[in-house]
């Protein structure tokens, strides 16, 4: 395919040149098929696998720091939809103009399945989900966020091949040779290209860039750099979900001003690129000022040693020794009604512990007052 002109200038001399690409990337015709009366669109299939992936990867971290299996399921019934809602939400408040303008059609502010999720939206909504879900199994909000934040961008990923399905959320035109063909989709019938003069389906002029691909393979990196560092640095308390929230805005933002679709701008910028920065630097003050161990569950037990409701969060050298030989921390046996005194019940689960490397504190120094199942 040839691109535009370009000119080389040697000497005295001038060579025009034309730029061939010697690859591109296609784009699908069609992005819903019929199963009888039941449309199968590409949308909301890359959003269930990358749901799917996500659940199996947290579900492993889990388990790992002390979680029962498929804990993470109950959480995901909660989340989900909060994020799915949530996440519509954010981009019809965004993109105003297709709901409320002039021409607008305020029903199809509920076509979830045309596309236009937000993640921003996504990201506060599915939060909302998993702490309620979170309430209710008794388990730490922070420990849930950070055995999250490597199979949310995994999500992420998978989530947007559903935009090249739709041929949506390319940039400008380029002559690199993984320009991407679009095509001119459809407005009488959703997820089909419309066909040229000559039946076939119709593309746009040129090649453009593939930003759907490019945050692709930055979310991909994204989570590769958040499960190394995790595992070198165990970040805690919630910071292991602030690095994922850093590094995604930082390609978010370049990404994001690469697009051409129609957008809020605010001065000069698409509103998504300002939001990238005020949530990157959210996340950076919070991932810096914010101190503390990794954290671990342990199941809780009633005064008799039998199972009770929740779980208590532990660092990993506690965690560790309940492995051993069903140790558990003095806390356990603390205040959990926060009257002041100790009591026979568990203690409630809190999303906080001193990290004693942060506090001075030596914890071979504390009471011991451990009991074994």
């Amino acid at each position: 395919m040839i691109g535009r002109p370009g000119v080389w200038s040697w000497g005295s001399g001038t060579v025009v040149f034309w730029p061939v690409n010697l690859a591109s990337i296609p784009s699908p015709s069609t992005a819903v098929w019929q199963l009888g009366p039941v449309p199968l669109r590409a949308y909301a299939l890359c959003i269930i696998a990358g749901i799917v992936l996500a659940c199996f990867v947290t579900d492993r971290r889990m388990r790992s720091r002390g979680a029962p299996p498929w804990a993470v399921l109950d959480i995901a019934v909660w989340a989900v939809p909060f994020g799915i809602v949530g996440a519509r939400i954010y981009h019809v408040l965004t993109s105003p103009e297709a709901y409320f303008g002039q021409g607008g059609d305020l029903v199809k502010a509920l076509y979830i399945w045309e596309g236009g999720l937000g993640i921003w939206g996504g990201v506060a909504g599915g939060a909302v989900g998993a702490w309620l879900a979170c309430r209710q199994l008794g388990m730490s909000f922070s420990f849930v966020a950070d055995t999250m934040a490597v199979g949310l961008p995994l999500a992420q990923a998978v989530g947007r091949l559903g935009n090249w399905f739709n041929n949506e959320l390319y940039g400008g035109k380029t002559d690199l040779p993984w320009g991407l063909q679009v095509h001119v989709m459809s407005d009488t019938q959703p997820g089909q290209a419309m066909l040229g003069p000559d039946g076939q389906p119709e593309l746009r002029e040129g090649l453009y860039h593939p930003t759907f691909l490019y945050e692709l393979l930055w979310n991909l990196g994204v989570a590769g750099v958040v499960y190394a560092l995790d595992k070198r640095f165990k970040f805690g308390r919630g910071r292991a979900f602030a690095l994922y929230v850093m590094l995604y805005t930082l390609g978010r933002g370049w990404i994001e001003a690469m697009r051409t679709d129609t957008a809020t701008m605010i001065g000069g910028m698409r509103l998504n690129v300002w939001t990238s920065i005020i949530v990157f630097l959210g996340a950076a003050i919070f991932f810096f000022l914010r101190k503390g161990q990794q954290e671990f569950l342990i199941p809780n037990v009633d005064a008799d040693g039998e199972p009770a409701k929740g779980f208590t969060t532990v660092t990993e050298a506690q965690y560790q020794a309940y492995l051993a030989d069903g140790t558990r921390p003095d806390a356990v046996s603390a205040d959990s009604d926060g009257d002041g005194a100790a009591d026979d019940t568990p203690r409630a689960v809190s999303d906080e512990f001193d990290d004693p490397s942060d506090e001075g504190a030596d914890l071979s120094t504390q009471k011991s007052t451990a009991t074994k199942d």
